[in-house]
């Protein structure tokens, strides 16, 4: 069933903004309560007691399964509450890429950017096609000759990484037969940056037939790297027994020097540019991962083409977003372009 068959049969005066009660799912449902939308949260055998906690955050209604993987089997449940899917990092992980690509509902932005996001070698074709710098690979571990970081394919939330000095500590730590790429460490600041593309807004900062917003910026807490370094360098520490990791635990604000805003949007205009050359264009909400050198160049490790979880730290707007509308958070904007997008009669140029 295709998405233009779905919204046919829609009630767009109901439209239920739906996610898994999981990554940002509080922002989102708080965005759509002060845009006027119902919201429907989707659990595993029972709703999270937590969010009763908080009333703002909470979902409108729990809608309750058994298995994410299976999540077709409910479609046409949801479509009778005229559900449009939210994606999220936790989303996409729990269904699995393929599932999610298949899922029959709208889903706000362009479902084809997850075969794109999810690879690394096609992720690099699209940020190095934009023009982007990145860190170099190394194509041969037998080449190691400085610290390098390795990454399995998906590997998400920085679970799946580790450093390598040489190829002899490669080989200790590599897992056999799973796919990975290796980078070099890169060293300067972690910039994670949140913009948000509308296909169909027309004020602000232009590109392409739409406009393009910096919502926020925010740094990852990892475990356990951010704390391990109090005990010694990374030798130090696995002489110890202790394996430096990258799990992300938290987040923290960030307020970047002004001076580096224009490199910001230029960065975010290049990768929707290529975007719409390779896959007909990523909408919505979407964070470059970078490092800032001393140098004050950008260097983009990754990208996540859809809401992430740092931008829960500004659910009450960010010194960027405040400058746009006072307290809006990337919540809030993802259910004020669908809201748009109804009024304007274009919900298919947003939903996929």
């Amino acid at each position: 069933m295709g998405t233009k068959e779905i919204l046919e049969g829609y009630d767009k005066g109901n439209i239920s903004i739906t996610t898994v009660c999981s990554h940002s799912s509080l922002q989102i449902f708080n965005g759509a309560r002060k845009e006027g939308f119902h919201t429907t949260g989707i659990a595993i055998r029972s709703p999270p007691r937590f969010y009763d906690a908080f009333p703002l955050g909470r979902p409108d209604e729990f809608f309750v399964i058994d298995d994410y993987k299976k999540m077709n089997k409910y479609a046409p449940r949801l479509r009778e509450k005229n559900a449009i899917v939210i994606p999220h990092g936790s989303f996409v992980e729990y269904m699995g890429t393929k599932n999610f690509e298949k899922l029959e509902l709208p889903i706000f932005g362009n479902r084809d950017v997850l075969e794109w996001e999810s690879d690394r070698d096609k992720e690099r074709e699209w940020l190095e096609g934009a023009g982007l710098e990145m860190p170099t690979v190394i194509e041969d571990p037998r080449d190691i000759t400085k610290p390098v970081i390795v990454k399995y394919h998906g590997a998400k939330g920085g679970k799946g990484f580790f450093i390598a000095k040489n190829y002899d500590d490669f080989k200790k730590k590599i897992e056999k037969g799973k796919p990975y790429i290796i980078q070099e460490f890169m060293v300067g600041t972690r910039y994670y940056i949140h913009y948000f593309y509308s296909p169909i807004s027309k004020d602000g900062y232009r590109v392409g037939k739409g406009t393009l917003q910096v919502m926020s910026v925010d740094r990852r807490d990892e475990t356990n790297i951010d704390e391990a370094h109090r005990l010694g360098s990374i030798s130090e520490l696995e002489d110890m027994g202790i394996k430096p990791t990258f799990v992300v635990t938290g987040n923290i604000p960030i307020v970047m020097r002004e001076s580096l805003l224009q490199k910001v949007f230029d960065m975010g205009e290049r990768v929707i540019k290529k975007s719409y050359e390779l896959f007909g264009g990523m909408i919505g909400p979407f964070c470059l991962e970078t490092v800032v050198t001393e140098e004050l160049k950008f260097k983009v490790f990754e990208i996540s083409a859809r809401i992430v979880a740092g931008t829960n730290v500004y659910m009450s707007g960010s010194p960027y977003a405040d400058l746009i509308q006072p307290g809006l958070s990337t919540g809030q904007r993802i259910a004020q372009e669908i809201k748009m997008a109804i009024e304007k009669d274009k919900l298919e140029e947003v939903i996929t």
